[in-house]
C-alpha cells in the first residue's frame, strides 16, 4: 500500500478491504460514532466495515483530488488508528471538510493534529483551493482542539451543514503555510 503522505510517525494512505477489523475498531465505537451522526452511523459490525470500505474506494475513484478518503496508519507497528476525509460539505458542495476520526484507545497522543496538519498541507497546494473548513459539534471539546493545532481558527457557528448548529473552522493556505514548523 503507497502512502500519499508520511510524517514522522504515521503513513496516510487509501483504505484497503484488508483494514476491515482496524476501521471497525474506529467506526464502530459508539465514543467516535457520537460525533459523526447523523452523517454516519456506528458501523454495527466488521463484515459492514469492510463494505463500507468498498464504497469508500468506488467513491474515491470518482471524485477529484484532494478529495477522498485515508487511512491512518502507525508507522511504528503498521496498526490501522484512524481515518482522514477530504469532503465537500452539503448544500452545494462549495466548501471541502477536513474530519478526521480516531481509535479511542490512542486518543490524546497527537496523532489527530499529526495526521490532519499533514493532509491540510498536502491539500492546500492543490491549484484553486485556499481553505478547508471543519465542522464540529459545540461540545466536541476535542475535536475544537484538534482543528486548533492544526492551524485552524474558529469562525463562528452555523446550521447551514446537516441540519446541525455546528462550530466551523477554517484554515487558509497562506496562514497554514506560514506557521513556523
Amino acid at each position: 500500500m503507497v502512502a500519499i503522505l508520511e510524517t514522522d510517525r504515521l503513513s496516510i494512505r487509501p483504505w484497503d478491504a484488508a483494514d476491515g477489523t482496524d476501521a471497525y475498531t474506529i467506526y464502530g465505537d459508539e465514543d467516535v460514532a457520537h460525533w459523526l451522526s447523523p452523517v454516519m452511523d456506528r458501523v454495527p459490525s466488521e463484515a459492514a466495515m469492510r463494505t463500507l470500505l468498498q464504497q469508500w474506494s468506488s467513491e474515491d475513484d470518482r471524485v477529484l483530488e484532494p478529495a477522498g478518503r485515508w487511512a491512518v496508519e502507525r508507522r511504528d507497528d503498521g496498526r490501522v488508528i484512524g481515518g482522514l476525509a477530504l469532503l465537500y460539505l452539503p448544500p452545494g458542495g462549495e466548501d471541502l471538510e477536513i474530519a478526521w476520526q480516531l481509535a479511542p484507545d490512542v486518543w490524546g497522543q497527537g496523532y489527530a493534529a499529526e495526521a490532519g496538519t499533514a493532509l491540510a498541507r498536502w491539500a492546500l497546494r492543490y491549484p484553486g483551493l485556499d481553505e478547508l473548513f471543519a465542522v464540529v459539534r459545540p461540545k466536541n471539546t476535542r475535536g475544537a482542539a484538534t482543528a486548533k493545532r492544526i492551524g485552524m481558527e474558529w469562525v463562528g457557528e452555523t446550521e447551514k451543514y446537516h441540519d446541525l448548529r455546528l462550530q466551523v473552522y477554517r484554515v487558509r493556505a497562506g496562514d497554514l503555510f506560514n506557521q513556523a514548523g
